[in-house]
């Protein structure tokens, strides 16, 4: 639904996107990951016709976003980094006027209006100003707007920028019923959790390149970060722990706090068994064991450390 190639956008002499290539298959969300200025909101605006690229192409829903711009804009959704919704009148007034807006008649545009304000649980201030709503209702009815024509493609830029976690949440669900549904979300984000909990794919920009595409569990697994804690029961079980692991071809290192623990860097939860056989083989008494998997945020550090480093 999403097809990018070399995808180029230079203002004057800065480079906002260099040679960007993604493509994004029919009922997916791709997560776009980047620090501000990384490109993130330059592609989205692209992508829904706003902008013309410098050079490379781009295809939405099977149409050029250049030379068929009026069919891309029929096919698609955009909610913003800030809600686009007018104030001065009422919530279901809002929807309402965008349905007119794309042709719906009274009747239709009504329908459609309550329909989306109750999947977006604002049907008790249907008839209050957008005005009065919190910055959580405003940002759902933002959304709500931009689904009022049932788009096949939605872009959302950072979408829950500055919302309680409450109301992240309460977006999540409304993301996940649309993909449910068979519609094609690009989501930029710079939380990596939600990126973690909504992205079938991630794509991480930095000055305007792809530094890494993948599942989560992909680029997890290049990030490294895997570790073992093993708890001792006193000095000389930590000693002797150590001792068995390092004759085990691993390499633990004390867990930096002073107490009896210590950190074993590991390839996969296979080694787990392996730790203990090594620890218990030794006598060491272990008290307590605990895997941890590298996270999103792993992955995020050093995949823009190495970007810096090549810069």
């Amino acid at each position: 639904m999403i097809e990018v190639s070399g995808l180029t956008k230079a203002f004057g002499s800065k480079t906002a996107l260099d040679e960007v290539n993604l493509t994004v298959p029919k009922g997916s969300v791709l997560g776009l990951l980047g620090h501000n200025g990384a490109g993130k909101t330059t592609l989205v605006n692209i992508l829904s016709t706003l902008q013309r690229p410098t050079a490379g192409r781009a295809r939405v829903a099977g149409f050029d976003v250049v030379s068929h711009g009026v069919e891309v804009r029929r096919r698609i959704g955009l909610t913003g980094q800030f809600a686009a919704v007018d104030e001065t009148l009422s919530g279901h007034d809002n929807l309402v006027l965008i349905a007119r807006l794309l042709g719906a008649s009274r009747r239709e545009a009504a329908a459609r209006a309550d329909e989306l304000l109750e999947v977006f649980r604002l049907t008790d201030a249907a008839r209050q100003r957008a005005k009065t709503y919190s910055g959580g209702m405003r940002r759902r009815l933002d959304l709500a707007t931009s689904l009022v024509g049932r788009p096949e493609v939605i872009f959302l830029d950072e979408p829950t920028t500055g919302l309680d976690p409450v109301a992240r949440r309460d977006l999540w669900d409304v993301v996940n019923r649309l993909v449910a549904d068979g519609a094609t979300v690009l989501l930029t984000t710079q939380y990596l959790d939600e990126a973690d909990e909504l992205a079938d794919s991630i794509t991480v920009l930095a000055g305007g390149r792809v530094i890494a595409s993948g599942t989560a569990d992909e680029l997890k697994t290049r990030a490294g970060h895997r570790k073992v804690s093993v708890s001792l029961r006193d000095g000389a079980a930590l000693e002797r722990a150590a001792g068995a692991l390092r004759g085990a071809g691993l390499a633990p290192v004390p867990d930096g706090t002073g107490g009896l623990v210590l950190t074993v860097p590991v390839r996969d939860s296979t080694d787990i068994a392996t730790v203990v056989r090594a620890a218990d083989g030794a006598g060491a008494g272990l008290t307590g064991l605990a895997y941890t998997e590298p996270t999103l945020d792993d992955v995020y550090m050093a995949l823009n450390h190495h970007s810096t480093v090549r810069q």
